[in-house]
């Protein structure tokens, strides 16, 4: 692995407090030369299906050899383990709770291993907290391997199974794509898990949610205001939205809300 010294960091700490600054803190200690790049830090508070797809959608846009920590993680100080895995000439590190299954599940031969904490005593790992992983886990390795220090066949043991997803995969069926919703961006677009390849061949992608049969349209403009559609936004998902509006309050929609995508309206 080449790495490109990039470490970028999704976590559902929020913007109130120090949190995201002291695991900066702590990488640029061990690794001065890092580049390290805040993805996001307003992942809804123990939902990783969000921050899997942020990651999953967002990583191609970085230099390959950059790291990706991903830290939302309800179970912080269980039993549960910690996955880095190699995919695509990127790694990847998070709690082992379903976050990077989305990824893993579709990557081509990912390598992927639990991290081992005994075998990281060359590093001076402090006693982890029981509650601040991030900063005493995840910063550390993430600063040590983008520095060449730490090598990935070090981390632990090979694995080839995990935390399967929340969310199952988009269903596919005659002339209909059923999904989800993963995330609600700050204009109140409620984006979805269904790839614009799964309706590629439809000719008049219409989708069904809350009770609404919402067209297809290329781009917000392209409705009147008020008006709601959809369209395949910019990281090439099915999204909803309402022209000038808030498409989540219009709704009442929520994050895991079910959205079908049919080819023609139904009756």
């Amino acid at each position: 692995m080449q790495w490109s010294g990039v470490i970028t960091m999704t976590t559902d700490f929020g913007h109130k407090g120090p949190f995201a600054a002291v695991m900066r803190g702590v990488i640029l200690s061990r690794n001065p030369n890092a580049h390290v790049i805040d993805l996001a830090h307003d992942i809804p508070p123990q939902w990783p299906p969000e921050a899997g797809f942020w990651i999953s959608r967002a990583y191609p846009y970085f230099p390959r050899g950059t790291i990706h920590m991903a830290i939302v993680d309800p179970g912080v100080g269980t039993e549960r383990e910690i996955l880095v895995a190699e995919h695509d000439s990127h790694v990847f590190i998070a709690p082992d709770n379903g976050l990077l299954a989305p990824l893993l599940d579709h990557a081509d031969k990912p390598r992927v291993w639990q991290l081992d904490i005994e075998r990281l005593a060359a590093l001076s790992l402090a006693e982890p907290s029981a509650t601040f992983h991030g900063r005493d886990i995840f910063a550390p390795v993430a600063a040590e391997l983008a520095a060449g220090k730490l090598s990935l066949t070090a981390i632990g043991k090979s694995v080839t199974e995990w935390t399967p997803g929340w969310l199952d995969d988009p269903e596919v069926g005659a002339a209909k794509v059923s999904g989800a919703i993963i995330t609600i961006d700050a204009f109140g677009n409620l984006i979805s898990n269904i790839d614009a390849s799964l309706i590629a061949g439809y000719r008049e992608p219409v989708a069904n949610i809350a009770g609404h049969q919402i067209p297809t349209l290329t781009t917000y403009g392209r409705a009147k205001p008020g008006d709601l559609l959809a369209l395949v936004n910019s990281f090439g998902v099915i999204e909803i939205a309402k022209s000038e509006g808030s498409a989540a309050e219009g709704l009442g929609s929520e994050r895991g809300a079910p959205l079908v995508i049919t080819d023609g309206y139904s009756t």
